[in-house]
C-alpha cells in the first residue's frame, strides 16, 4: 500500500506532463511540435516523476512488476484527466488526435508494436543520459522518436482519449494500445537484454 501511495500520484503527474507535450504537438505539429513536446519529458525527469517508458528499462529482473503496473495505471489516469480537460477547453485538439488514432489503427497491432520498440529504446537511452546530468540526448530523443513515427504508449494514451468517443470505443484500439505498451517495454530493455552477459 505504501508503494501505491508513493508512486501513484507521481505517475499521474507524469501522465499530465506528457499530455502537455501532446497538446503542444497537436496544436503546432511538424518539427516545432516535436521539439516542444520535449518539455513534458524534461519535466518528468527534473521532478523525478514516474513514467512508464522511463521506468520499464530499469526494473529489477525478478521484481518491480507491481510497481511498473502502478506507474502505467497512474500515467493513463493522468492522460485521462488531461484529455477530459482539453476536450472541453481546447476542442480543436480533438480532430488531430482523431487522425493520430486513425493512423495507428490503419497500421495495426504488429506495426505499432514494432514502432514502439524504437521509441522505448530512445526513451531509456535519453533517461540514462539525463541521470548522468547530460540533458541534450533527452531534448533530442523526443523529437527523434516523434519524427520517426515511433509510438509512445503514454503519449498515445492521451491522443486516444482525446479522440471522439465513438472512435475510442472500437475494440481494436485496446489491442493496438497493448501492443504499444509491450513494444515500449521491449525497446526499453533492448540494450540491457543484448548486453547482459557482456563484461565491461
Amino acid at each position: 500500500m505504501s508503494t501505491f501511495r508513493n508512486i501513484f500520484p507521481l505517475a499521474i503527474l507524469a501522465g499530465i506532463c506528457i499530455s502537455i507535450g501532446c497538446v503542444v504537438n497537436l496544436r503546432t505539429g511538424g518539427v516545432a511540435g516535436a521539439v516542444l513536446f520535449a518539455f513534458g519529458l524534461t519535466t518528468v525527469v527534473y521532478y523525478g516523476l514516474k513514467l512508464y517508458t522511463g521506468t520499464a528499462g530499469f526494473i529489477r529482473r525478478h521484481g518491480d512488476w507491481g510497481m511498473l503496473a502502478i506507474v502505467l495505471s497512474g500515467n493513463i489516469v493522468g492522460c485521462l484527466l488531461s484529455a477530459w480537460m482539453i476536450r472541453y477547453a481546447q476542442p480543436d485538439c480533438i480532430e488531430p488526435a482523431s487522425k493520430i488514432l486513425a493512423g495507428r489503427l490503419d497500421k495495426g497491432v504488429f506495426a505499432c508494436f514494432l514502432l514502439a520498440i524504437g521509441c522505448g529504446f530512445i526513451m531509456t537511452t535519453a533517461v540514462e543520459f539525463a541521470r548522468k546530468g547530460k540533458m541534450l540526448p533527452l531534448l533530442l530523443g523526443v523529437p527523434v522518436f516523434i519524427l520517426c513515427g515511433f509510438t509512445h504508449s503514454i503519449a498515445d494514451a492521451f491522443y486516444f482519449l482525446a479522440a471522439p468517443w465513438e472512435q475510442v470505443m472500437q475494440p481494436m484500439v485496446l489491442a493496438v494500445y497493448v501492443g504499444e505498451v509491450l513494444g515500449n517495454f521491449v525497446g526499453c530493455n533492448l540494450y540491457r537484454w543484448t548486453t547482459y552477459n557482456i563484461k565491461p
